[in-house]
């Protein structure tokens, strides 16, 4: 009796993880949640892989929109941008998942040693890492935003020297063979977090193109000496995000953007484009600044009531 009680039980558990995983997590479009729900998506549920790096698994290459196409994993994403004078490169990745990105590239017919210009979002080992190893496949030069390269020249795998060529700003463009991105600081899941925009033409039209670096803030953010403005930096940030022209939003892990639900759509529904998603960096940023408030909250009473506001 009790061995059948404790397994119905987690079946009736199981069935509500399930649930809740599915009504808002899986929806193709960007919806508001709630922070317990962005949380929950964020660690993965059954079915979703979240942020879980051992979920990294290899995801089907494609187009996104006019010449930028997906090259990442299916939880961490990796952005190819081709141009006439070669490619950019948005991300490398862990190096263990380097092959995934090469395979995916070379499927869909294009050439490693094309790729001339290296970008990334922030800098963490599973965006980052193979920074070094790509340049040096390719002779690309690596670069990245002003206030990453402390953390940048931190990561050294196997012992190599993190590349950095050149050193942007706020507000910086990177162009090659008539695509320009507009780097954009938007800081506090890391100093130097950068968003990156761009217009891009399909089809006669025109769309604005928004690569979000991310909102996520899982670390200190009362009486933080190594990264003391972290507050301000993550209000400046949803700010942004709330008002940057979005039609297109995508981001630096699956969960963001809803890239593995959005493929799948788009492979069950040819000559639609799930990922054409007005406004959805606004969405994202209110679910990611949901769970910023309750972390602040939690970590300013755990502090007896000193420090910042959350956000209004």
């Amino acid at each position: 009796m009790s061995i059948s009680i404790k397994m119905t039980s987690k079946l009736a558990l199981g069935a509500m993880v399930a649930c809740l995983a599915a009504a808002p997590l899986f929806a193709q479009k960007l919806v508001p949640m709630t922070a317990e729900e962005t949380n929950l998506r964020n660690i993965g549920t059954p079915g979703h892989p979240g942020n879980n790096a051992a979920m990294d698994e290899p995801a089907p290459p494609h187009k996104i929109i006019g010449n930028l196409y997906y090259v990442g994993t299916t939880v961490h994403c990796n952005y190819l941008i081709l141009t006439p004078q070669g490619d950019i490169l948005i991300n490398t990745g862990y190096e263990h998942t380097w092959p995934m990105t090469q395979a995916s590239i070379e499927k869909l017919g294009f050439k490693v040693s094309d790729i001339k210009i290296i970008l990334g979002s922030h800098a963490h080992v599973d965006h980052q890492e193979a920074d070094a190893m790509v340049k040096q496949l390719t002779g690309a030069p690596v670069e990245v935003m002003d206030k990453d390269v402390p953390l940048l020249q931190k990561m050294t795998p196997g012992g190599k020297p993190h590349p950095i060529d050149k050193i942007l700003h706020d507000g910086d463009t990177v162009s090659l063979g008539g695509s320009t991105w507009a780097a954009h600081l938007t800081a506090g899941h890391t100093p130097g977090c950068t968003t990156w925009t761009s217009k891009i033409a399909d089809a006669g039209k025109t769309y604005d193109v928004v690569i979000m670096c991310g909102g996520g803030a899982a670390g200190k953010l009362i009486n933080n000496p190594e990264y003391p403005n972290v507050v301000e930096d993550f209000h400046h940030t949803f700010a942004f995000l709330n008002t940057v022209p979005c039609d297109i939003p995508l981001g630096s892990h699956t969960d963001h953007y809803n890239e593995n639900e959005k493929y799948e759509a788009m492979e069950k529904n040819p000559g639609t484009n799930p990922f054409i998603d007005k406004g959805g960096c606004k969405v994202e940023s209110g679910n990611w600044e949901a769970v910023f408030n309750v972390a602040l909250a939690k970590q300013m009473k755990a502090a007896g009531g000193a420090g910042p506001s959350a956000s209004n």
